[in-house]
């Protein structure tokens, strides 16, 4: 299960280090791919599995579900980590994500968002977290 988050640089080169945290869920080989938001999302082979499974169960007819499918898949690469614990992170995902020095990485339970820190900033700005809580009831989440 992956949780918090963490700062990082990426390098010159498209190089992230991944945390140590998150690099014993993840397992030497993960898929990375476009997510939703701006950021990049990092799944472990088993959740990736999982969400692949979803993807091939929608019904090809359906225009929405070709462009949704198209999203993710069209974008998603494996990657295994170097010794020093870092991954390539592929230059369209780089450029997708607005990603140049500073990232996030936030650990989502299944899966790990990696954002700029820009887009991070202006998209986690928690001012409205008691409205947002409050919708999160027409979601079947109760506190």
């Amino acid at each position: 299960m992956f949780m918090g988050e963490h700062k990082h640089t990426i390098d010159a080169k498209g190089r992230l280090i991944i945390p140590s945290k998150f690099r014993e869920e993840l397992g030497q080989e993960f898929i990375i791919t476009r997510g939703l938001d701006g950021c990049l999302f990092i799944f472990p082979q088993n959740e990736w599995k999982e969400f692949e499974e979803k993807l091939r169960n929608l019904p090809l007819i359906d225009k929405n579900a070709r462009k949704f499918s198209r999203f993710f898949l069209a974008g998603a690469t494996a990657c295994e980590l170097d010794k020093q614990g870092r991954i390539l992170v592929p230059g369209a995902l780089r450029e997708f994500a607005g990603m140049d020095k500073e990232v996030m990485l936030a650990g989502m339970l299944n899966r790990i968002e990696v954002w700029s820190k820009e887009r991070w900033d202006a998209n986690n700005s928690y001012e409205d977290m008691d409205e947002i809580a409050a919708g999160m009831q027409n979601l079947g989440l109760n506190f």
